[in-house]
């Protein structure tokens, strides 16, 4: 109930931010040297990306937009340049849900002789309309509503109430970065589509990069960092639905199921890279954010699905796009998060995971039959970091 009612009043954490905090406020006052910085950024052409890309820029960040419509990435450019004349940004293309589009990007990049400080992926996970049956709050806490299975279920009180008629889902959504598809679709490597995009992309990613942010930290004396888009509904799988064989092809799919393993996975992926780049005595962490729910995604199913009165409270509750973007900046950022890696953050503040995303042998396991994966289909040799 505390973290129920420190999320609803904007309470700040330990640190001095909360759940109202902005992007902009969390790293007024950082003390990393943004000038020599190059940070990749993935769905960063709207919501918290977008905004994440524009605060990075603005603090003198070089921004690598990691993008798969490039229309709208020069959209956002010329909105941030506007702002920032000075700001450096550079569009590159990617489909993360392809393995050989995040091979050519990467090799695209390095072919470019840039230095790579920061890994950043965002996705969808944040801009769930009520209508999406995986709705929830962002509190760090048991603070949850959502719509499952076609009603509106609360735990504030700590019961469960249906709506008198039902929502409906909305589509499959996709960006860049993320998706949701309440149908079963695969990648162009057959491989189930939200775990193909949601996961195994940005690990192929962050596995062909990784050696150039650790040599780009040696050089530069600067910590490297890359930042997992996760969300709290990773803590609804249960040990026995996340199964390596069920991930790539499930047999009976379900949406939410589907979205939740992969954003269990990201998790994990942080567990297992942080343990073995800290074996390596390496430069560079990563960690797992959990932004919340911003309030576009609300909006935008606003449309005939709701009651205005439950918009009113839900739209209350709901972080804005700048508050949303504001953990991940302040991980990227902060001096206070030197050092720290393999952890999970929300509202800027470090918190906990669920404990199956606390399981180191699950993550070793995921990252093994995950190399092993892209060993096959691209014959890559990949850096041994996430391997027993």
């Amino acid at each position: 109930m505390k973290g129920t009612l420190r999320y609803l009043a904007g309470i700040a954490g330990p640190n001095g931010f909360g759940s109202r905090s902005t992007a902009e406020q969390v790293t007024q006052h950082c003390f990393l040297p943004y000038s020599h910085l190059t940070a990749i950024i993935t769905g960063g052409t709207s919501g918290i990306g977008a905004e994440t890309t524009r605060v990075l820029a603005k603090r003198g960040v070089r921004v690598v937009m990691a993008v798969r419509d490039m229309k709208k990435a020069e959209i956002v450019k010329e909105r941030i340049v506007r702002e920032s004349p000075e700001a450096d940004i550079v569009l590159l293309e990617i489909d993360l849900s392809s393995l050989s589009s995040v091979a050519r990007f990467c090799s695209q990049f390095l072919s470019q002789d840039l230095p790579l400080n920061i890994i950043m992926y965002h996705g969808i996970a944040n801009h769930f309309p009520i209508g999406h049956p995986s709705f929830h709050y962002s509190s760090p806490s048991t603070l949850n509503a959502g719509v499952l299975n076609g009603f509106v279920t609360e735990k504030l009180m700590g019961h469960a109430r249906p709506l008198s008629q039902p929502v409906d889902p909305i589509p499959f959504q996709r960006n860049n970065a993320g998706i949701f598809s309440p149908n079963l679709e695969f990648s162009e490597e057959k491989i189930e589509l939200t775990f193909a995009t949601n996961f195994l992309g940005h690990y192929l990613l962050t596995e062909m990069l990784i050696e150039k942010m650790i040599d780009t930290a040696k050089k530069s004396g600067i910590e490297g960092r890359v930042i997992n888009l996760t969300s709290v509904i990773h803590s609804w799988v249960k040990p026995d639905c996340f199964s390596f064989p069920e991930l790539l092809h499930p047999t009976k799919y379900n949406g939410t199921k589907a979205y939740a393993q992969s954003k269990l996975a990201t998790i994990l992926h942080a567990k297992a890279l942080s343990r073995r780049l800290k074996d390596r005595n390496a430069n560079v962490t990563i960690n797992a954010v959990h932004p919340g729910i911003v309030k576009t995604g609300i909006i935008r199913a606003h449309k005939g699905l709701l009651t205005d009165s439950l918009f009113l409270i839900a739209s209350k509750l709901l972080k804005s796009v700048s508050q949303g973007a504001a953990t991940t900046c302040y991980v990227a950022l902060s001096n206070e998060t030197k050092r720290i890696s393999g952890k999970y953050f929300a509202d800027s503040n470090e918190t906990n995971c669920s404990d199956l995303a606390n399981d180191v042998s699950l993550a070793l396991k995921l990252c093994t039959n995950s190399h092993t994966l892209i060993h096959d289909y691209l014959h890559l040799s990949l850096p041994n970091l996430s391997l027993l």
